[in-house]
């Protein structure tokens, strides 16, 4: 990795290959074990650029700075460059998911990393980032990725962590435009059930904030194709970025059918009726499954202000921006979800007998043995958390509105092939199994506290006690400090904490039971 000979010879191409500015394309490689064996024999650092399909910068940043001559002949030249799709890689978006899309990573051969980076980075920036790479220290891992030396006891929350969450909960709230105080708006599922629950225990403050919070979180949903946008800037809610993602319908979904069948606003029926009718209409693939998203651009790489301000006869006169054609377990399995709390909420058939459609392209076309789910039609690796947890919910949904007991059976049958696979022994699951590579899977904290929410309500359908402690392994990593404060606020432990000590005393005591067969 010496540059001794690097301003010589970039002289000498300048010489000799005076067309040198129309450089070839990067040559980006997949990620894997092969890429640690190239850039090891090579002496070379490799540069991971993380993207997602629908994302605004990303285009930006291949049209400006990955088309670069010079930033091309530079990775080219002196790294390993490796591009990857997040969604077709859940364990690696859940290790980067902090740093937004596109996110720069820059590891060494043995996996240490010595550069993260969030967001678009021009071309001159990013030529002074390559060219200090060489010289950077390894970079500590986050803090709710290291594993304590000791597991935790899985005892509640400490005073201190409890103080600290309803500290930030309460001091972030935003009593003018409602959610979160944060430069930008969104929905955030803990925050909302968190007040949720409090007002169903007679909080009036807590009522008056989570109304406050629904009602302008609805200035996301798309007024003319219906769907949620991911989030606005500004620190208003009035500057959407217009990529619709299936998580972030997921969630709009869940919270505005469970808000629905609490506070009986009408307003939120009519959010569940925005977001699945555009699921069937934008994001419904023709054999039953679900598309993962909807580019937020019509032009990759230009601003669509214009377009979504338009009404639907002048948007569909200029086309509709790109749906990602992928079919991914998580995404349908999200959707599926969502769609059967809609019905739970409204007794609206149209929203099961989609959800039911969904489920069998599941079972059809993603299975990995007789319990477990892959991600894509092939992975190149996995079995990953995501898929397998979110169909698990799928199932106990089922049950919950079914009471058939074949559906009962299923979710403790993944669950517990769940806990088999991703159990991390310091506390939590792990995101994913290894994969062969150097960078091992981490533990991610809104996959724990999914993960937290399905174990607990297994335990009260099965009545079983051991799930109880496998939410009970969840939640003692999720309330590490380091974890609890990873974030600006993290309600949703409040939440699943609460939970875990009503059930911790309705459950009978039961000495052993065993895993669903």
């Amino acid at each position: 990795m010496k540059r001794h000979t690097r301003l010589a010879g970039l002289f000498f191409v300048l010489l000799l290959l005076p067309q040198w500015a129309q450089a070839a394309d990067i040559h980006w490689q997949p990620y894997g074990p092969a890429v640690f064996a190239k850039a090891k024999a090579e002496n070379r650092l490799i540069l991971l650029d993380m993207v997602a399909v629908w994302c605004h910068w990303c285009h930006v940043m291949e049209d400006k700075t990955y088309s670069d001559p010079a930033v091309v002949n530079e990775i080219n030249a002196h790294f390993v460059a490796v591009r990857v799709d997040h969604d077709a890689r859940p364990d690696l978006a859940e290790r980067y998911r902090n740093y937004a899309w596109p996110a720069t990573i820059i590891l060494r051969p043995d996996g240490g990393e010595v550069l993260r980076k969030a967001g678009y980075i021009p071309p001159e920036r990013m030529m002074k980032l390559l060219h200090q790479a060489e010289q950077l220290p390894v970079l500590a891992p986050e803090p709710e990725q290291v594993a304590d030396a000791v597991p935790s006891s899985g005892d509640s929350l400490s005073s201190t962590v409890r103080k600290m969450l309803i500290h930030n909960h309460l001091s972030l709230n935003d009593p003018v435009l409602g959610g979160l105080k944060l430069p930008q708006k969104f929905l955030v599922e803990g925050e909302v059930r968190w007040d949720m629950y409090l007002a169903a225990h007679g909080d009036k403050q807590a009522k008056k904030r989570v109304i406050a919070y629904l009602n302008a979180a609805l200035k996301l949903i798309d007024p003319v194709f219906g769907g949620a946008y991911q989030y606005s800037t500004h620190g208003d809610w009035q500057h959407p970025h217009f990529e619709k993602i299936m998580s972030v319908q997921a969630d709009y979904l869940r919270v505005y059918s469970r808000a629905y069948t609490q506070f009986g606003d009408d307003r939120y029926r009519q959010a569940i009726a925005a977001i699945a009718g555009y699921l069937n209409q934008f994001l419904s693939a023709p054999d039953g499954g679900f598309h993962p998203s909807q580019d937020a651009d019509l032009v990759q790489g230009e601003k669509a202000n214009t377009y979504f301000a338009k009404d639907r006869a002048a948007r569909l006169a200029e086309g509709i921006p790109r749906v990602d054609p992928h079919q991914y377990t998580a995404q349908t399995a999200m959707a599926i979800e969502g769609l059967l709390d809609a019905y739970h909420a409204t007794g609206d058939r149209q929203y099961f007998f989609r959800a039911m459609a969904g489920l069998d392209w599941v079972l059809r076309h993603r299975r990995l043995d007789d319990v477990g789910f892959k991600h894509d039609a092939k992975d190149v690796a996995g079995p990953y958390l995501v898929d397998n947890l979110y169909m698990a919910r799928v199932y106990l949904a089922l049950y919950r509105i079914t009471q058939t007991p074949m559906w009962l059976t299923q979710a403790e049958q993944l669950g517990d092939w769940i806990s088999a696979h991703f159990t991390r022994p310091e506390g939590g699951l792990l995101s994913a199994v290894p994969d062969g590579t150097p960078v091992k899977p981490v533990p991610q904290i809104d996959q724990n506290l999914q993960a937290a929410g399905f174990y607990l309500g297994l335990a009260q359908a099965s009545k079983k006690r051991h799930y109880l402690e496998t939410a009970t392994n969840i939640l003692a990593y999720l309330a590490r400090p380091a974890v609890a404060s990873a974030r600006a606020s993290n309600a949703g432990i409040l939440l699943y904490d609460a939970q875990r000590d009503a059930l911790t005393k309705s459950l009978p005591k039961q000495t052993k039971d065993a895993p669903a067969s």
